[in-house]
């Protein structure tokens, strides 16, 4: 099955490998962790659209993040659950779709740096210069970052698949779960020096770029928590912060470990699975974080769950 003997734009799918006996517990539980991650982010994108209360750009910005984690698990989990099933032998994808999934995947990781990273730049705003926040972050402001978070996730999968979909194809298999870029530019023969060299510049910006922005900006408010004495004030730049923290450190950790685990070649099988958490573990946590540790986020969900146990107690 190494040579292409499915024709140009037919593919094999290596998908989720899984035993006969583990196949069903396997479908249930990817199937229950899509739905939450469905329900979760897009439950708490719709709360903070319809209460005007929450018309902040905190969580306005974090809209973006819910509508990230949707796309990511949409683009990953589906094909995997119809897979389960399938025989590997009868795995097939059309090339086309293949690429479509490997644009998908790889704009919510890049996605998941930008909107974090803008998202950092509101609590520095909030923290460092507070009698100006009113004035810096408008709605017009909320919308520039959101476009540009976007925007530039956007680009750079342009032009990381657009490498690769010009290449010339002269196999057929795909051997991941899902279709990525490392596994279309596998597919051909041809000289891939350009590819790797934007991958490689591609990955390191868009990491160093995530990480150094992280850094210095914790390390400002940091200092500005150190200088200013008001505990209450402190404690509430913290609540924040540690939220907006544990969701980088969570995203960056799964991304890393996939990274690391490339260069192991005897570990691909687990590098395989890290691969899948990405899309599901990371957006199936942050609307529980985002969602819990912001009081009025809380309290929200406390009033809509006390008046929809109030109604079905009349």
């Amino acid at each position: 099955m190494e040579n292409n003997t499915l024709g140009p734009s037919m593919l094999l799918l290596e998908g989720l490998k899984v035993t006969p006996q583990s196949s069903i517990p396997a479908f249930v539980l990817l199937l229950l962790i899509y739905v939450f991650v469905m329900l979760s982010n897009i439950g708490l994108m719709t709360m903070i659209t319809l209460e005007r209360s929450l018309h902040q750009p905190m969580f306005l910005l974090f809209c973006n993040m819910g509508a990230n984690d949707a796309l990511g698990a949409t683009a990953i989990v589906p094909r995997l659950l119809s897979d389960v099933f399938t025989p590997t032998s009868r795995r097939y994808i059309h090339y086309s779709s293949c690429a479509l999934q490997a644009f998908c995947a790889h704009v919510h990781a890049s996605a998941a740096h930008t909107v974090l990273m803008i998202m950092a730049f509101d609590r520095y705003v909030a923290i460092c210069n507070p009698l100006r926040y009113q004035t810096i972050m408008t709605n017009r402001m909320v919308v520039k970052l959101s476009v540009s978070a976007w925007a530039v996730a956007l680009v750079m999968v342009v032009v990381l698949v657009g490498l690769s979909v010009r290449l010339s194809q002269c196999r057929a298999v795909i051997f991941n779960p899902f279709c990525d870029n490392a596994s279309l530019f596998k597919l051909s023969c041809e000289d891939v020096l350009i590819n790797n060299i934007y991958g490689l510049a591609y990955t390191v910006v868009l990491l160093g770029s995530s990480l150094g922005s992280i850094v210095l900006t914790y390390l400002r408010i940091a200092m500005v928590c150190l200088i200013n004495r008001s505990w209450s004030k402190n404690s509430r730049a913290l609540q924040t912060c540690a939220t907006h923290l544990i969701l980088y450190i969570i995203m960056f950790a799964s991304g890393g470990a996939i990274v690391v685990l490339h260069r192991f070649p005897d570990l691909s099988d687990q590098r395989k699975w890290a691969s899948i958490l990405f899309h599901v573990v990371p957006p199936a946590m942050n609307a529980i974080i985002y969602g819990l540790q912001i009081k009025a986020v809380r309290q929200k969900i406390f009033i809509m769950f006390t008046k929809n146990t109030v109604a079905d107690g009349k």
